[in-house]
């Protein structure tokens, strides 16, 4: 059953396992995300600087909730590394309930 993309998820890279990890914590910590994944490594092609380039690099996938997008996308750019750091959302369409609302709820400012 389809939903209304009331949720997110968003990704990023890092330049090593050690600097996804900090992003991941970073945003559960903050409740900007209510979950983090990292996996890796990738190689990423890419043109930067006006040449190809190819990188490892691990992925850092978030779930958060829409009207968290906005403080996760000025958290990541305040904290991440790179000059112009990966950061995609995709809304969510449709999924298990409970599951959207845990994440609707572990991404509420704490009161």
């Amino acid at each position: 059953m389809e939903r209304d993309a009331g949720h997110v998820r968003v990704e990023t890279t890092a330049a090593d396992r050690k600097g996804a990890e900090e992003l991941a914590r970073s945003v559960v910590e903050h409740r900007l995300a209510a979950c983090a994944q990292v996996s890796g490594p990738i190689t990423s092609f890419f043109r930067w600087e006006e040449a190809v380039q190819a990188e490892e690099e691990w992925i850092v996938v978030m779930k958060t909730a829409a009207d968290r997008l906005d403080a996760l996308t000025a958290h990541l750019n305040e904290v991440h590394p790179y000059d112009v750091p990966e950061i995609v959302a995709v809304p969510v369409r449709g999924g298990s309930a409970d599951y959207l609302e845990w994440v609707t709820d572990e991404t509420r400012p704490v009161r």
